[in-house]
């Protein structure tokens, strides 16, 4: 089986994470990567779901023995994606989702540079705000520098290879649906796939 690995990011605000719950619930095989963080467990966190938890010696330990595609420190705790992991699922012929930064992003596309890279903006600097501030749970300050980082975050979109607006929810999701449907349907996944179809067709 021949399975996608696709790298999602987007600024904070723009809706990734709802717009991947939901696709992973209507696309059959398609998952997302689970990723380890040194970030403490809080009450509703699932280990192995959420997130895999372990310490920081731990976490350093599997950076010196090179088992992240990607890693990166955010805001005092540690996040990474298993390269073992990864692999074995797409192995399993499951297409796999990576919720990653463009800088996570940039480190897995030089281990796997056939990744499929998709980004997602909010469709206006209002709206972002808005959801932002929606979450009513930070300060201005904080807020306003989220704002920042997100435009700053989202001058890499042309590193990627589709850009979705979620501006609509429903069709922001179809839109995603379909890029992963659509690779699953290039020649080169069909014909190794659907190779004994094929080699009975052309008898």
């Amino acid at each position: 089986m021949t399975a996608q690995l696709f790298i999602l990011s987007a600024p904070s605000g723009a809706g990734k994470t709802s717009m991947v719950r939901e696709a992973c619930a209507r696309v059959s095989d398609l998952v997302v990567s689970v990723s380890h963080t040194t970030r403490p467990k809080r009450p509703k966190d699932t280990d192995g779901v959420d997130y895999h938890f372990v310490d920081e010696p731990i976490f350093h330990k599997m950076i010196a023995a090179a088992d992240f595609l990607e890693h990166a420190k955010v805001f005092d705790n540690f996040y990474g994606t298993s390269h073992q992991a990864v692999e074995a699922t797409l192995k399993s012929g499951k297409d796999v989702l990576l919720e990653i930064d463009w800088q996570g992003a940039d480190q897995v596309r030089r281990i796997m540079p056939d990744a499929c890279g998709i980004y997602i903006v909010p469709p206006s600097r209002d709206v972002l705000e808005q959801r932002l501030r929606g979450r009513a749970s930070d300060s201005d300050a904080v807020i306003e520098r989220r704002i920042a980082e997100a435009v700053t975050d989202m001058r890499h979109f042309s590193n990627y290879d589709y850009l979705i607006i979620n501006d609509d929810f429903e069709q922001a999701v179809t839109e995603l649906c379909a890029v992963v449907l659509a690779k699953r349907l290039e020649v080169n996944r069909q014909s190794t796939e659907r190779s004994e179809l094929i080699s009975d067709l052309l008898a």
